[in-house]
């Protein structure tokens, strides 16, 4: 991650300032269109980096010494989009890139509005009532 000494930001801006200049663009551009896609998303800071929250947690995103990375917090999401994330380095949650070749904005748009879906299915399933019969 950016070079965090000293307390851990507290909020998506102070994280931002504390990312080195051309990180901090690439991630100023996810940021904003993660709230244009997902406006009622509480924006914070979880795990230590930008974390949105819609019907639970929706998607992070990071600054590392050596790549970027955007976490959909979703393995399903993940294998859904196996096409488009192909030419990215990825691991079980986690989409790396670095910071000359971002992840184009079309494909984080989707796969928010993915997380949103799967995160609205969820929250429905809670809230129906049981079936059982006593």
């Amino acid at each position: 991650m950016a070079s965090m000494r000293g307390p851990r930001p507290k909020t998506v801006d102070a994280y931002l300032r504390s990312v080195p200049k051309e990180a901090r663009a690439v991630l100023q551009g996810i940021r904003r269109t993660i709230r244009e896609t997902a406006p009622d998303a509480a924006e914070g800071i979880g795990y230590g980096m930008p974390l949105y929250r819609y019907h639970g947690m929706l998607v992070s995103f990071a600054a590392f010494s050596d790549h970027l990375s955007f976490f959909p917090m979703s393995v399903a999401c993940m294998e859904a989009h196996e096409a488009e994330l192909r030419p990215y380095d990825r691991s079980k949650g986690t989409i790396r890139f670095p910071v000359d070749k971002p992840l184009p904005a079309s494909l984080v748009r989707k796969l928010v509005r993915a997380r949103m879906k799967e995160n609205e299915a969820r929250e429905a399933g809670r809230r129906r009532p049981s079936k059982r019969k006593d």
